[in-house]
């Protein structure tokens, strides 16, 4: 399939990028071929593929979780700039309207 400059030029503009021209013709073969490799793989018979959600055989790739000491609330507010009853006091972001 091969791209237009003008499809070049509107996927150039969702992506927010200023291209030149010299540059939209590079994309435009780079684009073109992708999807000429795409199109390739769409004729593949997967029939006898079963479908698969990751293909490392990995399982379990997590740490269990360990119940261990934390700190009090005395301690996890020591370094805190501000505290008012118990809580971290943050500068406000949101004015009320």
């Amino acid at each position: 399939m091969s791209l237009t400059l003008k499809q070049v030029e509107e996927i150039a503009g969702l992506a927010r990028l200023d291209l030149s021209k010299q540059e939209k013709e590079r994309f435009r073969d780079q684009l073109s071929a992708i999807l000429d490799y795409a199109e390739m793989l769409q004729h593949l018979d997967t029939g006898n593929v079963p479908p698969t959600a990751q293909v490392t055989g990995l399982v379990g790739v997590l740490r269990e979780d360990v119940i261990a000491a934390s700190l009090d609330q005395k301690e996890a507010l020591a370094n805190a700039p501000a505290t008012q009853d118990g809580f971290v006091v943050v500068p406000t972001v949101l004015e009320e309207s």
